[in-house]
């Protein structure tokens, strides 16, 4: 029946943009994630650094 055909083109497009969209959203949190955990570690680091400066 070629007159479905464009509604099953519609919905494989919606399919990969719903993908598309979910796989960004969890790359983007899992990224942030990482950085919160080694945030404050990497403040310390600063801190010490600034600390031992010398001219």
């Amino acid at each position: 029946m070629p007159q479905m055909m464009p509604l099953n083109w519609i919905l494989s497009f919606f399919l990969f943009i719903m993908i598309f969209i979910l796989f960004n959203i969890m790359n983007y949190y899992s990224y942030n994630m990482k950085n919160k955990k080694l945030n404050s570690e990497n403040k310390k680091i600063k801190q010490n650094k600034n600390f031992y400066w010398k001219w």
